[in-house]
């Protein structure tokens, strides 16, 4: 991972940094996020209920899609020379776009959207996030998405 200067990172502004490897959205794992949520609708665990669906079987929440932003950091993301911690700040847009069936895999597209001295060492630094499902047109999710870069 390469670190930037707050100069470097604003030259990238409006680029796109890379993509996440693929991750599998399997059974198991929207089990375990179901049990952590409490969130058991059927689309998500029945797969005998979600067959009769719309959907044609189950299909991952929204909000596992969402949390898996972290496990989809890419490698040319921005971080700042110096860096002690980052935090999530909030997100500007979540846009759910397409469902996630079961045993898709899954990748985040990353593109630098600003880059902000907040003071105090503190650097907010946004990007618009896209998850893409392989094989499909449309993306399961777009979000602006904004961390806390603390130097």
């Amino acid at each position: 991972m390469k670190l930037y200067t707050p100069e470097e990172a604003k030259m990238l502004v409006g680029q796109e940094l890379g993509t996440s490897d693929w991750l599998l959205v399997d059974q198991q794992r929207i089990n375990a996020f179901a049990e952590v949520t409490e969130d058991h609708q059927f689309i998500h665990v029945d797969p005998e209920a979600a067959a009769k669906t719309p959907f044609g079987g189950t299909i991952a929440h929204g909000f596992l899609t969402l949390s898996l932003l972290t496990r989809l950091f890419p490698e040319e993301a921005v971080v700042l020379q110096g860096i002690t911690m980052g935090v999530n700040y909030g997100f500007e847009r979540v846009r759910f776009l397409a469902p996630v069936p079961v045993n898709s895999r899954i990748r985040a597209r990353h593109k630098l959207l600003d880059i902000a001295d907040k003071g105090g060492g503190r650097w907010l630094v946004t990007t618009e996030v896209t998850i893409e499902i392989e094989g499909e047109q449309r993306p399961a999710l777009v979000a602006e998405w904004l961390g806390l870069q603390y130097c």
